[in-house]
């Protein structure tokens, strides 16, 4: 159908943000502050400890750095700008703007994703080739596993972000969430959506359910190789170098099956926006917090920092 000539394109979006109860607004912003706070310190003192400790200058807690800086910066993509809106009564952002956040959000989101599954692998070769491991997970492989996250992170969010905002956008322009999400922006495209539609369920589909099945194969052999163990202390040891990291994929996946893993036509509703809002901006505070008090070695080096003190 042609366009009307008198019609204007975007040039910018409204949110229809977390809520509209002003009573319920102040609460929203001094919790989530307070997370953010927390993510930030947590994360970049978690990275500044592991930099710092010659006793954890080994593959596990080399990724587990850059789980925490990209962590940071997954947080600061969203949670600024949900923080400003909370106390705004409009609620807007470019047009640029907004394809600029979700650009950034989708390759975060990716790089995390990946890197949770290359922590899965590096626990495999610990627990079932402890004799080859650093021979294995040497210094060069493991920078090299972290640059092809962040690049497959970045490539794919590239493809998301050019195929979304290169479509005709003439209004409305209400996103009825606190973020731009590529499924709420394109429904309000005037332009055929299909393959953008299709593009963003091939690049999420496959990066979540890739890295998943990375994670649960990995964790297979490590039961098993556990279970072969005859020690009972070899054994607690091996479970309890995987539980922080089991935990910590639990609630980044679940969470984001839970909202994406759903047919287009579903509508978007409250419990999408908490669970939204749970790994954009929770999730990034937990994964230092599990870490540092479900592993001993981190754990133990913060407690001899803090009495350094």
């Amino acid at each position: 159908m042609p366009l009307l000539t008198n019609q204007t394109k975007v040039t910018e979006f409204v949110f229809s943000g977390l809520t509209d109860d002003e009573n319920l607004k102040f609460f929203l912003f001094i919790f989530f502050l307070h997370v953010y706070i927390v993510t930030v310190m947590a994360n970049l003192g978690l990275v500044i400890v592991v930099g710092n400790t010659s006793t954890l200058q080994n593959p596990m807690y080399f990724f587990l750095s850059y789980l925490s800086l990209v962590d940071v910066f997954y947080s600061s993509t969203i949670t600024p700008k949900m923080l400003s809106d909370l106390m705004s009564m409009k609620k807007t952002i470019s047009f640029e703007g907004c394809a600029l956040q979700f650009f950034f959000y989708a390759a975060l989101g990716s790089i995390e994703t990946l890197l949770l599954s290359t922590m899965s692998y590096d626990r495999f070769m610990a627990i079932c080739h402890p004799l080859h491991y650093m021979s294995i997970m040497t210094k060069k492989k493991c920078l090299c596993l972290v640059l092809l996250s962040f690049s497959v992170g970045f490539l794919q969010s590239s493809v998301q972000t050019s195929c979304a905002f290169s479509l005709q956008y003439y209004g409305p322009n209400l996103i009825d969430h606190f973020y731009c999400d590529a499924p709420l922006v394109l429904r309000l495209s005037c332009s055929d959506t299909s393959t953008c539609d299709m593009v963003t369920v091939y690049t999420v589909g496959s990066l979540a359910l890739g890295s998943l099945m990375t994670i649960l194969v990995s964790y297979a052999l490590i039961v098993i190789s556990i279970t072969n163990m005859r020690s009972t202390e070899g054994r607690r040891k091996a479970f309890s170098t995987c539980s922080s990291h089991l935990m910590c994929v639990s609630i980044f996946y679940g969470t984001v099956l839970f909202t994406y893993m759903r047919p287009p036509s579903s509508i978007f509703t409250i419990r999408d926006k908490v669970a939204s809002v749970f790994y954009t901006a929770v999730t990034p505070m937990l994964n230092p917090l599990i870490y540092s008090l479900r592993n001993q070695n981190v754990r133990r080096v913060i407690i001899q920092s803090v009495h350094g003190f």
